[in-house]
């Protein structure tokens, strides 16, 4: 009986990659990383520069800069610009301040609060029943003095210049000789900067003050209206967000809308030249 041959199997070995087959995760991990960074340094580009500055002084002194990382507002109005997207911000905290004094019941109808090609102006306008400054006076009573104290405070916070501007009714003055409503409006002006320099406004945040004496009445067909007396104080907008050019003057006499709480409130863009 022959010989049967022997069947050979041959068994070919498979490699398997095991524990050498990862090396695409490294690569795939190095790739996520490196997105993550673009996309960290793609939105620092488009954060405000203080938060840059408290970012970037973390990483040289984490304990030393840690209180300059986070919101920029510490406390009502603080370190805020006026611009155009939060003018109406800002109005509402410097609406929280004037509720504050003891009087505002009585002197909320007599404060305006509107948006202006120069800024936000805040006007405090007299009545019959109350006023600001005793008549003839240049020097703010005490409903003047609670007032200007509260916003003082307030304004103080804002790295915006400010403009105050003094306007009168139409009647002569009667006091001294020599002395018109030119002086007066001038005077009460300047009496006001004083106040809120000595309240919280910066030495160097006025930047003007103007006189108008009853050159841009409130109410031009009643020259003689109490309402014609007033006090504008304008926070000004930040160079870099003043509009290209001015806004068309607007009719006399047009007034602000009003809404309720502290202040009457116009959204004006073409509000007026004239400086009510």
């Amino acid at each position: 009986m022959p010989d049967k041959q022997p069947i050979i199997v041959i068994k070919r070995k498979v490699q398997h990659g095991g524990h050498h087959g990862g090396a695409w995760k490294v690569a795939y991990a190095d790739f996520v990383t490196a997105m993550m960074a673009l996309f960290i340094v793609l939105w620092l580009l488009n954060t405000s520069k203080q938060l840059q500055q408290a970012i970037g002084g973390y990483f040289k002194d984490p304990t030393g800069t840690s209180k300059m990382v986070g919101t920029n507002l510490n406390g009502s109005g603080e370190n805020i610009d006026l611009s155009k997207k939060n003018i109406m911000k800002l109005k509402e905290e410097l609406e929280k301040a004037v509720r504050k004094i003891s009087n505002f019941d009585k002197l909320k109808n007599q404060i305006t609060m509107t948006v202006t090609a120069e800024g936000l102006r805040i006007e405090l306008v007299e009545t019959e029943e109350g006023t600001f400054f005793d008549i003839g006076s240049k020097e703010p009573n005490a409903d003047g003095r609670d007032l200007l104290i509260a916003l003082a405070k307030e304004l103080g916070k804002f790295p915006n210049k400010l403009s105050i501007e003094g306007h009168t009714d139409s009647k002569p003055y009667s006091g001294s000789l020599g002395y018109s409503n030119w002086d007066l409006s001038s005077d009460r002006a300047n009496a006001t900067r004083k106040l809120i320099q000595a309240n919280g406004v910066r030495p160097d945040q006025v930047s003007q003050i103007r006189g108008f004496a009853d050159q841009l009445l409130k109410y031009p067909k009643d020259p003689e209206n109490s309402a014609n007396r007033r006090i504008s104080m304008i926070i000004q907008y930040l160079p870099h967000d003043a509009p290209d050019q001015l806004a068309v003057p607007a009719q006399p006499g047009a007034l602000p809308a009003s809404t309720p709480g502290a202040s009457q409130v116009a959204e004006a863009e073409h509000e007026p030249a004239r400086h009510e």
